[in-house]
């Protein structure tokens, strides 16, 4: 260790697809802001988890990977999951999701930013003008019963919504945390007026509500949610929902600003943190070098950010600004917001500006 530097340890978890693409090019602006700084450096581990780690060793989550992560100051993921790799019930390998269950990743936060007018489909919005943040509970909610099974011969199959008090007033107080550095605006996203679980998750939000009285609030239900995020998005700060709601309103929201390249995320509990892109892991362009770094390079500024140092949340500062004045260039930009550089050739450009 150089004397006077914290180390920080970074698990690196690249996954499948153009997760490994992605991620390369976050490693190289972490590296080019560590030259930066004064106070830190970064020890980066890689561990090999996802769908490609099962076809070749059985597990796509082995307990080795498991026990890196644990032992790791934070985590850089790049996306995981194979369309053609499957579970006996049909469903998808994620890891990602698992780890958020072990590692207790309570807080989802998805920032959606727009940095150049030309990137969003909706039409009179300049950079800056679509902002806010979408919180989505990672624990519990619709995704409680994502390891249920069912019979090829069954007449019905019913998963259940799961709303804990615990997992609720926590996350609202994430919200409302964040909403006092923002512009002091909570939305609840619900569906109140039908279900019970969502009246009781709503009941909740008030109770914690009351803990804030200078954070205004809003409830809307999710299929209104749906609409204003494409008729006003800007009204919005940060809106707070179950899991299944956040994972669809997070795409959608992502569309609004140029898509899943430039969206990033975190997964944040009390101890441990994953930050990732919002992406998938697209295999029909991996290795092609032309996926989008944004979101990924994004993710490592929410990561320093997210690390206890003065040192670590200015170099979070100097990433965001090189991203903003990069792209405020519509020439820099990767085929999916309308451009032609390359994976390599956009995080370049983000280093000049850096």
């Amino acid at each position: 260790m150089t004397p006077n530097r914290k180390t920080y340890r970074i698990a690196v978890l690249p996954g499948d697809g153009i997760g490994v693409d992605v991620v390369a090019e976050g490693l190289r602006v972490l590296r080019a802001v560590e030259q930066r700084l004064t106070g830190v450096l970064f020890d980066t581990v890689e561990v090999a988890v996802g769908a490609g780690e099962y076809l070749l060793n059985g597990d796509p989550l082995p307990p080795s990977a498991v026990e890196a992560c644990r032992e790791a100051d934070a985590i850089l993921l790049g996306a995981m999951g194979l369309p053609g790799v499957r579970w006996p019930n049909g469903t998808e390998m994620t890891p990602q999701i698992d780890l958020r269950e072990i590692f207790d990743l309570y807080d989802g936060v998805r920032p959606i930013k727009l940095y150049n007018a030309a990137h969003s489909p909706l039409k009179g919005y300049e950079a800056g003008g679509i902002d806010f943040v979408l919180l989505r509970e990672n624990t519990e909610g619709m995704f409680a019963s994502r390891k249920g099974t069912y019979a090829p011969e069954a007449d019905a199959v019913c998963d259940t919504l799961r709303i804990t008090r615990h997992a609720s007033e926590r996350l609202f107080r994430a919200a409302f945390r964040l909403a006092v550095g923002r512009k002091g605006l909570v939305t609840l996203v619900d569906k109140a007026n039908v279900l019970p679980s969502m009246a009781y998750f709503r009941s909740i939000f008030d109770e914690v509500s009351a803990e804030f009285p200078r954070v205004r609030t809003e409830r809307i239900y999710v299929d209104a949610a749906a609409l204003y995020l494409v008729k006003s998005p800007q009204r919005f700060d940060v809106l707070v929902m179950e899991n299944l709601f956040g994972d669809i309103l997070s795409d959608l929201a992502a569309g609004l600003i140029g898509g899943m390249g430039v969206a990033p995320s975190g997964d944040i509990g009390d101890r441990h943190a994953i930050f990732q892109p919002s992406h998938g892991t697209a295999p029909d362009i991996a290795g092609k070098g032309i996926a989008n770094p944004v979101a990924t390079i994004l993710s490592v500024a929410l990561m320093l950010d997210w690390l206890p140092s003065d040192e670590t949340r200015r170099g979070a500062a100097l990433i965001q600004r090189a991203v903003e004045r990069a792209l405020a260039d519509p020439r820099h930009a990767t085929p999916d917001i309308g451009g032609s550089l390359t994976t390599s050739q956009l995080t370049d450009r983000i280093l000049e500006v850096l």
